[in-house]
């Protein structure tokens, strides 16, 4: 036991990563109790309406697609922290700006929109810039492992708050849940100002004109190796994880569950993607391709079985491996593109990630919402879970055919599958190289 909490939680030893952990922690538990006591106001401003929740998740998420890609130029030329320091200040405020309408009783339904897209701006600049400061925190064989515990972070907080914004919505209502959330956002800000400078690992920041975003995606363009995790997390970020708007339409018109029931559907996803975040805290180097395409099969199959879920316990059964494939598919796409990045492009890249992982979801919740409405939330749910099966599979067949591999399938002793590298290949199609520490 002690060797595997020794390996699980390795990064924590890193002062200034323990510090970041801790805040991120405290932050998002309130995060995700504003997020879930705002998808139950809308539905009760809207008259449960699954396109009101999916147009304040898309106002949410638009800065992203807007903002993400020059969010990660400035990563690539400006100190990450102090960039971190005040993103976290202006998403504080506007949640306290929120929290006092709400608590007030004149909130209105635009009002959330308008605060939806104002957090966004916040969260578009915060998001590429902590992605990219994580690999100055830790030393790089570090790195997989400080990755794995912050999704694991995100998804302790994803457990923790809806389940107390269900019982805070059905005791106090939903002012105070927003007023709570509230006092616990600016934990990062005191806990990036408590690192030790001398202790982090910078970049060599990049001159104005050598830290370019077309510079960033032509980099990209030329890494394969980069662009299968990319254009996979494109179709499954826009399509699959749209579960902000599902799960709410899905637990309140179709199960008629009340506040702090509709958290446990929430709750039972994030149990399971924080078990797929610590499976993956083990991580020492790269994963492979096929990790992270086995990973989407897996999770598009499950998410086409929540779908017909014929009940809200079978629904919240499913959704535990479902949140497990989830993040452990995110995380694994994560790693490949962090750990085969240059330290020079890092902060575009993973904005360029961000981009394709966060920023689709504009289109992707105004889609699962407008399909929600016309031909019902379920089939929204198992239409998202068969068209991320397509594209793990058609990314799969890419992946073997630039390779020359196949899969063999054999049936004794034993069913398996192997993977037959290219008969006559002397060296592997495409080449990966770790890059040195920054």
């Amino acid at each position: 036991m002690r060797s595997v909490l020794n390996t699980t939680f390795r990064s924590l030893r890193v002062r200034n990563y323990r510090l970041f952990a801790t805040g991120q922690l405290v932050k998002l538990v309130g995060v995700w109790m504003m997020f879930t006591a705002q998808d139950w106001l809308v539905l009760d401003l809207s008259g449960n309406s699954p396109s009101a929740l999916g147009l304040v998740t898309s106002l949410q998420f638009l800065p992203v697609l807007l903002l993400t890609l020059y969010a990660g130029k400035l990563a690539d030329r400006f100190d990450k922290r102090r960039l971190l320091v005040i993103a976290n200040a202006a998403f504080a405020l506007t949640a306290v700006g929120l929290a006092v309408i709400v608590a007030s009783g004149h909130v209105q339904l635009w009002h959330v929109f308008l605060f939806a897209g104002l957090l966004g701006i916040a969260n578009a600049v915060e998001t590429p810039v902590r992605q990219a400061f994580v690999s100055e925190l830790v030393e790089l064989r570090l790195l997989p492992n400080a990755l794995a515990l912050s999704a694991a972070t995100f998804n302790t907080a994803r457990i923790g708050g809806p389940a107390l914004a269900g019982v805070a919505l059905a005791l106090f209502g939903t002012g105070p849940v927003f007023l709570i959330s509230t006092v616990v956002a600016i934990a990062p800000i005191f806990s990036y100002t408590a690192m030790r400078a001398d202790e982090l690992r910078p970049a060599a920041r990049q001159a104005k004109k050598d830290a370019r975003i077309l510079d960033g995606l032509r980099y990209v363009g030329r890494r394969s190796d980069l662009v299968m995790p990319i254009a996979l997390m494109f179709v499954v970020g826009m399509i699959g994880f749209n579960f902000p708007v599902t799960l709410a339409a899905l637990a309140k018109i179709d199960f008629n569950a009340g506040p702090s029931t509709f958290g446990l559907l929430t709750t039972a996803l994030a149990v399971g993607a924080l078990g797929g975040a610590l499976a993956g805290s083990a991580r020492r180097a790269r994963p492979n391709a096929y990790i992270v395409i086995g990973a989407a099969i897996a999770f598009g199959a499950l998410e086409f079985a929540v779908g017909f879920a014929p009940n809200f316990v079978v629904a919240m059964l499913v959704l535990v491996p479902t949140g497990f494939f989830s993040i452990y598919l995110a995380q694994a796409a994560n790693h490949r593109v962090q750990m085969g990045v240059d330290p020079a492009y890092r902060g575009r890249v993973m904005a360029l990630y961000v981009l394709v992982f966060l920023g689709t979801t504009p289109i992707g919740a105004s889609l699962a919402g407008w399909w929600g409405e016309r031909f019902g939330v379920a089939s929204s749910i198992s239409g998202a879970g068969v068209v991320c099966f397509v594209a793990a599979v058609a990314a799969l067949i890419w992946q073997l055919r630039s390779n020359g591999e196949r899969i063999e399938m054999t049936l004794r002793p034993r069913p398996r599958l192997t993977l037959v590298p290219p008969v006559a290949a002397s060296a592997p199609v495409v080449q990966e190289k770790l890059p040195t520490a920054a």
